[in-house]
């Protein structure tokens, strides 16, 4: 399917022209081709920031995927989905840390990852039918449209564009703080 008709599909299947959006709601969209010759994906979110403790809660996000003919369309929505969440912890509050000389951060349990309680309210994926066309592969398509989408709506949400990983509460307060 051509770019601009992925990206005009995700946009209908979001109903995106209808939402509506207060100081704290914002929408973002992020769209790629993964290592430019895979499957194009491209993914709407939806969340709301609390201006306060700077965290994110994720509505809802909608992604629209082209892996060329689907061979297993519940495989394919199962790899997006699952690259959405992913995607969502590594943006939002995964990083190892360092002090002047090594890394500081060692083991599992004091990493931060995504927990049950922040993922999306709702994940929608959308495989795009694409009878005849060449088999192109899944593989982590949603992984970086799913970081812009978030990066996208947090800047919709609090107009401020944050530049920096992760973009965890500490990072959304001090920057609602210096505007």
């Amino acid at each position: 399917m051509h770019p601009a008709k992925m990206q005009c599909a995700v946009g209908a299947l979001a109903e995106w022209m209808s939402l509506r959006w207060g100081r704290e709601r914002g929408c973002g969209f992020g769209f790629a081709r993964y290592k430019n010759i895979g499957a194009y994906c491209a993914v709407a979110m939806e969340i709301e920031v609390d201006r306060e403790t700077g965290r994110i809660a994720v509505r809802r996000a909608v992604s629209a995927v082209d892996s060329g003919q689907p061979v297993n369309p519940d495989g394919i929505r199962n790899q997006v989905e699952g690259g959405i969440i992913q995607s969502l912890s590594w943006t939002s509050c995964e990083s190892v840390t360092f002090d002047a000389t090594r890394r500081t951060s060692f083991d599992w349990s004091s990493y931060p990852i995504l927990r049950f309680m922040d993922v999306p309210d709702a994940v929608e994926v959308h495989v795009m039918p694409s009878p005849g066309l060449p088999f192109l592969g899944t593989a982590e398509c949603a992984q970086g449209p799913a970081a812009a989408a978030l990066a996208n709506a947090v800047a919709d949400a609090t107009g401020v564009r944050l530049r920096e990983m992760p973009l965890g509460p500490d990072q959304i307060r001090n920057a609602l703080r210096a505007e």
